[in-house]
């Protein structure tokens, strides 16, 4: 990527900012038409201008662009995104070992707060196939201005090349070593949460799962951002939201395709952490959902079941917004204030 092209994508991105304070009526105009209902909910005006401008610019199918196409589109829309991001007192890379090697990783200091702090370890997004540390970058800076802790993101290893388990087996090795080290880190061993969206709120969930069944240091908390929760089928929020608002069905058919090595594997808990057959004493969890989003339901749909096995639970619905919003706090004033305040529940969980 040339500096050029890195160039123009932050202008674009600072552009998309400034034009979505304009007042909704405006917003709703250059959209070219009036607000958008689905469900008995309304998409918020600047994302639906910003879904507006995605399909004037052509949105290619990921089955076209394959996955090296994909990843390069995903650190554009980064890029795009990432508006003045919250500074940091540090920023150091980290190495962790990982059952098939040493995984790149990097730690997130906030300018607030003292250590020992709580520690928040990161899953980023991206169906197991796209996604790195430098896509959600500003995310994570967001995430430990927002609740004073430090955050670990974790380079997880990818699909294809690495499917199912291998994406687990890193997310469970990374919260096991942070959890170790935490003193270098700066940390508190027993204030260490996990995070993540999408794919990564996926990956959250199940390492909450098997560190809990496993007897040994399990998540003081965890936070689920419009998270994958059961590949094994698929829920109404698909039909509603199939096409049009950003991750469509086909996007998910194709990540589901890369990660899954069969079709057996989407009825494994680590696959589908709806589908375990126990959730009860699991840490307590946030779950953030978009209303138009195809993982809406599935997401809901896993916070009632830990509500219901007695786990303590906070469900936030960000009704007007689509999936991905937590990448776009620097643009959204909708997905920031989302993303304040699930970081002000997690913070109080996090001690």
């Amino acid at each position: 990527m040339s500096w050029v092209s890195d160039g123009a994508d932050r202008v674009q991105g600072a552009i998309a900012s400034r034009v979505a304070r304009l007042p909704p009526w405006v917003l709703r105009l250059l959209a070219g038409g009036g607000p958008v209902r689905v469900d008995g909910l309304e998409l918020e005006a600047d994302v639906q201008l910003g879904l507006r401008m995605l399909s004037l610019g052509g949105k290619r199918a990921l089955s076209e662009l394959g996955p090296a196409g994909a990843r390069a589109e995903m650190g554009r829309n980064a890029r795009i995104y990432a508006v003045s991001p919250p500074a940091m007192a540090a920023i150091e890379p980290c190495v962790i070992p990982g059952p098939a090697g040493p995984m790149p990783a990097r730690l997130y200091v906030p300018p607030v707060g003292a250590a020992p702090r709580a520690l928040v370890v990161y899953y980023h997004g991206g169906g197991w196939v796209v996604g790195d540390l430098e896509t959600h970058d500003a995310t994570c800076r967001h995430l430990a201005h927002a609740t004073g802790a430090a955050v670990l993101a974790v380079d997880y290893r990818l699909a294809p090349e690495h499917r199912f388990p291998a994406a687990v087996d890193d997310a469970v090795a990374a919260f096991a070593w942070a959890v170790g080290d935490a003193a270098s880190l700066g940390a508190d061993s027993a204030r260490v949460g996990v995070a993540g969206d999408s794919a990564g709120g996926n990956l959250a969930a199940v390492v909450a799962q098997q560190t809990t069944r496993a007897g040994g240091p399990r998540p003081a908390a965890q936070l689920l951002i419009y998270p994958v929760t059961d590949l094994s089928t698929k829920h109404p929020s698909y039909r509603l939201f199939s096409d049009g608002f950003f991750l469509t069905e086909a996007d998910m058919d194709w990540y589901r395709g890369n990660y899954l090595p069969d079709e057996a594997a989407a009825r494994d808990p680590r696959a589908s952490p709806l589908l375990a057959p126990d959730v009860a004493g699991l840490p307590p969890a946030i779950v953030l959902t978009a209303g138009f989003d195809v993982l809406r339901d599935e997401g809901e749909a896993y916070a009632r079941r830990l509500r219901d096995a007695g786990v303590s639970v906070e469900l936030r619905r960000t009704a007007g917004q689509i999936h991905g919003f937590a990448n776009a706090t620097g643009v959204s004033p909708g997905a920031r204030a989302a993303m304040d305040e699930a970081a002000r529940l997690f913070r109080e969980l996090l001690g």
